[in-house]
């Protein structure tokens, strides 16, 4: 914090020594130096005494240098704005967007941290987290719930300019009453043994609903189809009968893609 002026009379004004100067502005008389030794405050003559004295010029120099530090404008970019000023305005505007910048992403930071510290970090959208949180009254066990949010948090993060219509299209299957059924079908078939002729059933209604709703342009057919082969390999990985399930609907469809819905 700047303290009371101190001052001495001599003939040419009011004048500070460096340990004045420098509790005036609040450094150290160390970083004053240093400012002397990079040419960015003017080093005044030694009076009689051996000592140097600013005068209050340098007290504005200081401040300058030192907000603009402060902001993280390096020290070189200082020098060069002394040499020439008329630079300066369009520096400090460009400094302030970038501060405004920075600002945004501090903010940013400190909410995620205040969410982090309540136990309610969002990693995915609004829209997301309700659907999630409504599977349990439709019938899904815990396990499918889980294993759908981790992988809705890898599509979102991989390809987010195309998870948003990926999700509404599997949220949209859900409000229809025979497309939720062959989910809720698909998710009990978790533990059967790959070898139970159900399997066989469902892979038969799975790809009926699966033409009656997309027709020949199935997801996972078409060169853009990242997100449904890493959905369905993700599934695949966690079940041999549903891995077994994937083969038979692949085998009927008459496709070697590894990604389709219902």
């Amino acid at each position: 914090m700047m303290q009371p002026f101190p001052r001495g009379k001599v003939k040419n004004g009011f004048v500070l020594t460096i340990g004045q100067l420098a509790r005036y502005v609040g450094v150290s008389t160390k970083t004053v130096r240093v400012y002397h030794d990079k040419g960015l405050l003017a080093e005044p003559e030694r009076d009689s005494s051996g000592y140097r004295r600013y005068p209050a010029q340098a007290v504005v120099e200081l401040v300058r240098i030192c907000t603009l530090a402060e902001a993280g404008v390096p020290l070189a970019r200082i020098r060069d704005l002394g040499s020439a000023p008329e630079d300066l305005d369009a520096a400090l505007e460009q400094i302030d967007a970038d501060l405004s910048d920075r600002i945004r992403q501090l903010r940013a930071t400190q909410r995620r941290l205040r969410t982090l510290a309540a136990g309610d970090l969002r990693l995915l959208p609004a829209e997301v987290d309700r659907h999630l949180a409504g599977l349990t009254d439709l019938g899904f066990t815990e396990r499918w719930i889980t294993m759908e949010r981790d992988l809705w948090i890898v599509v979102y993060a991989t390809h987010p300019e195309v998870a948003g219509s990926f999700f509404q299209d599997q949220a949209q299957a859900l409000t229809d009453p025979g497309l939720r059924e062959l989910y809720l079908a698909y998710d009990q078939a978790h533990d059967l043994d790959p070898a139970d002729p159900f399997l066989g059933e469902l892979a038969d209604h799975i790809v009926a609903a699966s033409i009656d709703r997309y027709g020949t342009d199935l997801p996972g057919q078409s060169a853009d189809s990242a997100i449904p082969q890493l959905l369905q390999s993700a599934v695949n990985a966690s079940s041999p009968a549903w891995q077994r399930l994937d083969s038979l609907i692949r085998c009927r469809l008459g496709s070697d893609t590894t990604g389709r819905g219902v």
